[in-house]
Parts: C-alpha cells; structure tokens; sequence
C-alpha cells in the first residue's frame, strides 16, 4: 500500500469512527437503530447520582438529538415559537437559540386536516447533521438548514410548495441523509387535497434534485405514517426503506426510481417505525398490528417471496423494534417489554416494565435500555431470558427516544435534557 493510500484509508477509518462512535447524527443514531457501539453506557443513575449536567429546555418537544462532538441540536417549541437549539455537549450550556418558524398545532376540531395529538406539537421530527450543518423539519411543513455558528443557509416550507399536511395527528417524520442529498417523507390522508410524497434535495442549497408521489391505495386514517426512511446498502447498492400506508417500499436514493414493495400489511395509521438488521426489516402493522420480518431487496412486488415471519403478540403502536444479539426487543404502550428470536418471531419473554412505552428502546453492548412515559428507566439484559439489571425514577414525562455517545446517556424528559455518565 502506497502512503497515498494508507493515509487515505487511515482518513477514512478515522472518519468512520468518528460518526459511529462519537456522534449521533440523526434520529436513532448513525445507523438509525438506535443501537450504540461506543463506550459502555451508565447502569446506574438518579436524579443526581451520575448527572453530569441538567439543562431546563424553552417549551418541550418530543424531537431527539443529534450530535455532533461537542455540539448538540434540538428543536423544541415554545408558544408559537419554533425553535433550532445548540448546546454544549461538555456542559449543556446552550450556545444559541434560533427562531426557524412559528405556528400552534389545532387541537380541536375535524380529523383529517393536521390535527395534532395531545402527545406531540410541531418539534416532534429530530434534527440531522453531517458534521458542517444541521437540518430541521418542523410540523407546519417549514424545512432549513443552518451551520454549526447558527446561520441560516437556508429554508423553505413544504406545505406551502406542494400543499397542505392532512396527516390525522400532527406531521412527524424526520429528514435522513443521503451523500448529498437531504431526504424527507410526507405519508399522509388524501382528504383536503393532501399527498404523499418522497422528496430528495440538495443539502447544501435546497434545491429539488427529485421528487415522487407515493400512492400505496390506503386511504383515511390508514394513509398516515409518522415514520422515519432507512438507507440500506449492500453489495454496492444503496435503497432508501420507506414505510407506511400499509406499504414497505424501497427506492433509488439517487434518482426516486422505486425497487420493491411489499404490501403485506393490514391495518390502520403507523408510528412505529421499521427496523434494518443484516438484510431484514422489521416493521409493525399499525394499530399494534403483527410484527413483520421482511427480506430486503428483489424486484417489484415481493409480498409473496419476502414475509420471512410474523409475531402478533404484544406488539407497539410508538416504540420502534430494536434489534441487537440476534434479537427483537419491543416496548409497547401498554409498559410491556417482549423478547422475540429474530431468526423465527419466536416470542422468548414478556414483562410488564412501566406504565406504557412512547420512547424507542437502546442497545449498548450486552444491555437494553428502555424509557416509560411516566419517567421511569430500566436496563436489561440483552438476553434470552430476562433479567433486570437497574430501574429507577427520572420523575418527568418521557416520549422522546434517548441518544448515546461517549459513554454517555442523552434523555430528554418533557421539561429537561440530561446528561447522564459515570463521574
């Protein structure tokens, strides 16, 4: 190997490394797994032992993270203020605070016009950064983009470019990147003239690069998803994963050209969003419907070749499957945790942990961490059996899914962000 190249490589793994480990870029972190490969997370903490800092947060949200080494952005709403905040990950100082957009979610009234759900306002889809600059998505469709000083590079609305959200509960789905390509979702009711969309833009001027409508026959409630895309590469290639409508679908990131779908699913409205582990997709039917294993990838429709398996137990209507040491962990509203072989849908364990589930759960190592609405946490083991490892009381709602690096813990209650670490 030439100098060139080793210094190349190095470069690269350097990189590498840095975005898997030390940051947590986007919503469910570098990989969009919620699965961290950092330092060993704490497995004991209170309201003060193992705090590192406590920041109080302007207004509340139930957006995640992201992070960036000593950078931490949020987005939080506050009134009718809508607002991008930065903070110090070493001390939770918040750096600066800026007003991207203004807007009150309608909490009465018909459903099927952007009705928002008493658990979420318009700062529900997180951040994503790429390490220069942050991308925001708020619920009244205003998209931007700022640079780690807080200087907005720019901005557009969506509802006011192609038409209005008529999403049941409040627009929710978070941007992803891809190269240079900032991505985003809107799956939502037809009524009111709404439609479904994936849209790709360049990340640094915003400009359209493509744009598809996404018609997957749902119609009413069953139209909406709340869900966040995957990026999945193999052998070269790279698919954009997309669920909701009763569809899972996979497209071209670079041109929008949709690959496969698969239309096994039955039921209403999704918030859970899929999971990608290997070459799988787990993903759960709306409404707390069965639990699907999909292969990913083939060639048009794929409902009758890819169903590898399907669980209907206890099954989420929020929390997001987690996937770690060959197995599914599940936190459904009702507080129960499920254990489920991820080769068979084999249900292995289920315990009642909390009063209900909203936030995704975490894996680090051998542990899985989960967060109850009520403020509760509990570590356990990442096994076939179940073991509790440590619960205790945060004492403030929880709905937001939590954030890892650095051997650190970032949760966000209703009214606090929380840095939690061994002292």
């Amino acid at each position: 190997m030439s100098i060139l190249s080793l210094c190349a490589y190095l470069a690269l793994a350097t990189a590498s490394l840095n975005v898997s480990e030390e940051n947590w870029p986007q919503w469910r972190g570098p990989s969009g797994n919620s699965v961290t490969t950092g330092p060993a997370l704490p497995t004991k903490w209170s309201k003060t032992e193992n705090v590192l800092w406590k920041t109080a947060l302007p207004g509340w949200g139930n957006s995640t993270p992201a992070i960036w080494n000593d950078h931490i952005f949020l987005t939080t709403q506050e009134k009718d203020k809508l607002l991008l905040l930065c903070l110090s990950k070493q001390t939770g100082q918040i750096l600066w605070q800026k007003e991207v957009s203004s807007g009150s979610p309608r909490r009465s009234g018909e459903l099927g016009n952007d009705r928002f759900h008493d658990e979420q306002n318009m700062a529900s889809p997180s951040p994503v950064t790429d390490g220069q600059h942050v991308w925001v998505h708020f619920g009244n469709g205003e998209l931007a983009c700022y640079n780690f000083a807080g200087e907005k590079i720019w901005s557009d609305n969506q509802v006011k470019k192609f038409g209005p959200y008529t999403i049941w509960w409040g627009h929710a789905n978070s941007p992803v990147l891809f190269e240079d390509l900032l991505i985003t979702t809107c799956m939502q009711d037809p009524k009111n003239s709404g439609k479904s969309y994936v849209l790709a833009q360049d990340k640094r001027t915003g400009s359209e690069k493509w744009k598809v409508e996404r018609i997957t026959g749902a119609v009413s409630e069953p139209a909406d998803s709340y869900t966040t895309p995957l990026i999945y590469t193999h052998d070269g290639k790279s698919e954009l994963i997309v669920f909701g409508g009763n569809q899972l679908d996979a497209y071209n990131p670079r041109t929008g050209e949709q690959l496969w779908k698969c239309n096994c699913f039955k039921g209403n409205r999704v918030i859970s969003g899929p999971t990608l582990a290997n070459d799988t997709v787990y993903a759960v039917q709306g409404m707390r419907g069965p639990l699907f294993a999909v292969k990913a990838t083939g060639q048009g429709d794929v409902t009758a070749t890819n169903i590898l398996w399907k669980y209907t137990g206890g099954t989420p209507d929020s929390a997001c499957p987690l996937y770690t040491k060959g197995l599914i962990f599940l936190a459904n509203n009702d507080g129960v945790a499920v254990c489920i072989d991820a080769a068979t849908g084999k249900e292995l364990w289920k315990e009642r942990l909390g009063q209900s589930f909203r936030s995704s759960p975490l894996a680090s190592g051998d542990l899985v961490y989960f967060f109850s609405k009520e403020g509760k946490a509990f570590v356990v083991e990442a096994a076939r059996e179940f073991k509790l490892i440590y619960k205790t009381d945060m004492g403030e709602e929880i709905l937001a899914s939590p954030a890892a690096v650095s051997g650190s813990l970032f949760i966000r209650t209703r009214e606090h962000l929380y840095r939690i670490g061994s002292k």
